[in-house]
């Protein structure tokens, strides 16, 4: 019988590896984010010259740079939207879980009785969860101004939103 005692495990335990791996895999994707200072440049900020074809162009290239943050501002309207109403908030932080975990953190296929589920069955069936528990809830109006506003501050923003001083060589950008 080999004893232990003393000895530095060389592993983690699973649920400490499944952590590490969903801190791993959240950090990649706000990878994607650009940063904050970039997008909140106010000397960036200039009313399109060339009128609405300029701002056109400039919302298909900010909208493809500055996606992740826009994401996140959407939801972060919606998430403060919801703070006078808790039961809608409690179910947008539980379905949010419910993303995290049947969707951006699992490693392996879903399996259902037996049959595999598809990635894209998965993602349609988590999108019509989702609206369907938000509007169970008493705050219709709410969800659809908020997003509204998350809408209308992400076209404002990347309209105003010079592009000349962004690294586009970095990712493959819309044609205007």
């Amino acid at each position: 019988m080999t004893t232990t005692y003393g000895s530095i495990p060389t592993s983690a335990p699973p649920n400490l590896e499944y952590i590490s791996r969903a801190k791993q895999r959240i950090k990649a994707g706000l990878g994607t984010r650009r940063p904050w200072r970039a997008m909140v440049n106010f000397r960036s900020l200039k009313l399109p010259g060339g009128g609405v074809a300029e701002a056109i162009s400039r919302i298909r290239i900010n909208v493809s740079y500055f996606r992740m943050n826009y994401a996140m501002v959407v939801l972060l309207i919606l998430f403060l939207s919801l703070l006078w109403h808790p039961i809608s908030l409690i179910v947008f932080l539980l379905v949010m879980a419910a993303w995290l975990f049947l969707y951006f953190l699992r490693d392996e296929p879903v399996v259902l009785v037996g049959h595999l589920v598809d990635d894209r069955l998965v993602l349609l069936a988590l999108a019509v969860l989702t609206v369907a528990l938000l509007l169970l809830t008493d705050a219709k109006v709410n969800i659809l101004v908020a997003v509204a506003v998350g809408v209308a501050v992400v076209v404002a923003h990347a309209a105003l939103r010079r592009t000349e001083d962004l690294f586009l060589g970095e990712e493959e950008v819309p044609p205007a």
